[in-house]
């Protein structure tokens, strides 16, 4: 799920040309997933070769920050988008001027059951189709795993992962890697969405929608979450602060270099584009242990495509029409199965072709009912990243305790709130 305020494209799919021909319908698509970003363009031009009558551009972000500072960016800009993304209750509420129903879509009829819970309202609209489902955890190097002796799927409490990395740790001249983990602290995301939610989704019944309506997070597992935090930390490439995403998924994990890291199942392309070997072969995933919870991964709806209400009518016709073909038609699943690497969040998949090994995984633990829901999607918006991830920062940087920190990203949610 990563997020991104770096324009890496805004261009329309197929010659690049953004000029509509006469008759067409334009479709401006603002959207995050910069780890597809160039299948979600071959299958905006298949689209156009199947559907003439509708030109459609897209503008992916990327770079490892912030996605909706660029989206309110757009529309404060007057560069309102056709189709875009939002995370759930909070983005819903924000947006909801600009949200179109689409409970009149095939797509929607077809959800699976919970994909809708973050957008689906009272009145029964639905404001917002589920990309996919994804799950996270540590993924690790096997072959890096073998040699060390360590046998990652014995690994379930805390204990045993703290021994892993000591293992690991002890061998890294051996091994020929700089370090047990990269944790790229300097991405809000990956502490704020992703490690934070793992430890306080509890707090509110792993439901999205417990935590939209609440007026404070007790964070009952904070110091679950310190030890987790100081013991990436311990056993990191350095500085933690300065390390981004590229470099922590195609620097050092995808070369080698590293023999953990701390993401999800949305890695896998880029991992192939590094080395399709390595991740066809050599790579899994186990879950982030909490106490009580251990074997318990994170899988949740990490986006939904809204559609802008604001668009003119036939706009918002072509654009529902696109997303009921990327889902639904035979073209479309065959893109989101083998191309995106999706795990799909809709009916009619054939779930054995589920393309990649880190997909798989999270698909079995979903299966088995072994999941921790994705709550940070109901947190006030923007706090997840901005207040539990920058206090994060603040106390690995030394400019903060782990107390001070966590009090004022208390503080903070109930201000939101009030």
């Amino acid at each position: 799920m990563l997020t991104g305020v770096l324009v890496l494209g805004a261009c329309s799919s197929g010659d690049g040309n953004d000029e509509a021909a006469d008759g067409q319908t334009v479709v401006d698509i603002f959207q995050f997933k910069v780890e597809f970003k160039d299948q979600f363009e071959q299958i905006v031009q298949d689209f156009e070769e199947e559907n003439p009558d509708i030109k459609i551009n897209v503008q992916t972000v990327g770079g490892g920050n912030d996605y909706g500072a660029a989206l309110k960016s757009s529309f404060a800009a007057g560069n309102e988008p056709d189709i875009f993304n939002v995370g759930g209750p909070s983005d819903v509420d924000e947006y909801r001027d600009y949200l179109a129903d689409l409970s009149d879509t095939e797509a929607a009829s077809q959800a699976l059951e919970g994909t809708l819970d973050g957008v689906e309202q009272q009145n029964g609209e639905i404001l917002g189709l589920p990309y996919n489902q994804e799950g996270y955890g540590y993924i690790y190097n096997k072959e890096i795993f073998e040699q060390a002796g360590v046998d990652a799927e014995s690994i379930s409490t805390y204990e045993d992962l703290e021994e892993a990395f000591a293992t690991i740790d002890s061998q890294k001249e051996e091994l020929g890697i700089d370090a047990v983990i990269a944790l790229p602290a300097k991405e809000l995301w990956v502490m704020g969405n992703h490690l934070g939610n793992t430890f306080f989704a509890s707090d509110f019944d792993n439901s999205i929608v417990e935590a939209y309506e609440a007026d404070t997070i007790p964070l009952e597992r904070s110091q679950e979450l310190k030890r987790m935090l100081d013991l990436q930390n311990e056993y990191s490439v350095q500085p933690v602060l300065s390390l981004d995403y590229s470099q922590q998924v195609e620097q050092l994990f995808s070369t080698g270099r590293v023999a953990v890291i701390q993401q999800g199942n949305w890695v896998y392309p880029t991992i192939e584009q590094m080395d399709a070997e390595f991740a066809e072969n050599n790579i899994g995933m186990i879950p982030i242990p909490v106490d009580g919870l251990e074997g318990h991964l994170p899988v949740g709806v990490p986006n939904y495509w809204g559609v802008n209400k604001q668009s003119d009518e036939e706009v918002q016709e072509a654009a529902k029409q696109f997303l009921d073909w990327m889902y639904t038609s035979d073209t479309g699943k065959d893109f989101v199965l083998n191309e995106f690497k999706f795990i799909p969040a809709y009916d009619g998949y054939d779930e054995e072709q589920i393309a990649d090994p880190l997909s798989k995984e999270v698909y079995k633990y979903s299966q088995e009912g072994n999941t921790i829901g994705w709550v940070f999607l109901g947190t006030p918006n923007g706090w997840q990243e901005h207040v539990l991830g920058a206090e994060m920062q603040r106390y690995l940087s030394g400019d903060a305790s782990w107390d001070e920190a966590m009090e004022s990203a208390i503080s903070q949610w109930e201000s939101a709130r009030k």
